[in-house]
C-alpha cells in the first residue's frame, strides 16, 4: 500500500495538487498520478521532473511523491485510489483485459480535448480506431486531425487509450506527441502496447 513520505506529511495537505509514484514496465518506468477527482497523468518514460512540472501548471499546486510500504492514513482516498491504479496497470501489464474502471482528471485541457479523449476511452481492450473513426463517434466528422491533436495531448496514457487510435490506412499514426523520446521509440511503444492487447500482427479495426 501507499503512503506519504514521513518528510512530507507535515505540511499543509490541501496545498498537494496531486499524489504520484512510479511503476515498472518492460518499457521502462510508468509514473502514475492522482488527484481528488481522479487518475491525472500516466506518463511513459519521461522524467519524473517534466511529470512534476506539468502537473504543477495544470492544477495549479504541487504534486508530492509517495513511496513507501504500510497503511493509508484515514480518510486518505488519493493514495487509495493511487494503489488501485497501480493494481490495474498491473494486471494490464500481465496481459488481462482490465477495463479501468476507474475516475479520471482531465484539469487543465480544453473542452475540445476533454470530447475526444472521452471518445477515445470508450475504445475497448484489443481493438483500434483510426482517428477518421474517433472523430465521427464523437459527432464531428472531417476533424480527423484535430482529433490527432487532442490524442497527442492525452495526460492518461493506457487507461486514456491513446495507443488504440492509429491512421486510417491502418498504420500507426503518431503516439506521445513531442512529450519523450524520438519519434521511432514513441511509435516502437505503441507497437509494443498493442502486442500486449492481442494485435501481435499489428493494429486493426476489423
Amino acid at each position: 500500500m501507499v503512503t506519504y513520505p514521513r518528510a512530507d506529511t507535515s505540511g499543509r495537505d490541501d496545498a498537494v495538487a496531486a499524489v504520484w509514484a512510479t511503476v515498472a514496465s518492460p518499457w521502462g518506468p510508468v509514473h502514475v498520478a492522482v488527484s481528488r477527482r481522479g487518475v491525472v497523468a500516466v506518463s511513459w518514460l519521461g522524467e519524473p521532473g517534466d511529470l512534476a512540472a506539468g502537473l504543477a501548471r495544470r492544477l495549479g499546486g504541487r504534486p508530492l511523491e509517495v513511496a513507501g510500504a504500510g497503511p493509508a492514513g484515514p480518510g486518505d482516498t488519493r493514495a487509495a485510489l493511487l494503489e488501485r491504479t497501480i493494481a490495474a496497470l498491473e494486471r494490464w501489464l500481465d496481459g488481462e483485459p482490465e477495463p479501468f474502471d476507474l475516475p479520471i482528471d482531465l484539469a487543465g485541457l480544453s473542452g475540445w480535448d476533454r470530447t475526444v479523449l472521452d471518445g477515445v476511452r470508450r475504445i475497448p481492450w484489443g481493438r483500434t480506431e483510426s482517428y477518421g473513426g474517433v472523430a465521427r463517434m464523437i459527432g464531428r466528422p472531417g476533424a480527423a486531425r484535430a482529433v490527432g491533436g487532442a490524442v497527442s495531448r492525452n495526460p492518461i496514457g493506457v487507461i486514456v487509450p491513446c495507443h488504440r487510435v492509429i491512421a486510417g490506412d491502418g498504420s500507426l499514426g503518431g503516439y506521445g506527441g513531442d512529450a519523450w523520446g524520438g519519434r521511432e521509440a514513441r511509435l516502437e511503444l505503441k507497437r509494443a502496447l498493442l502486442r500486449l492487447e492481442g494485435l501481435a500482427g499489428g493494429p486493426s479495426t476489423d
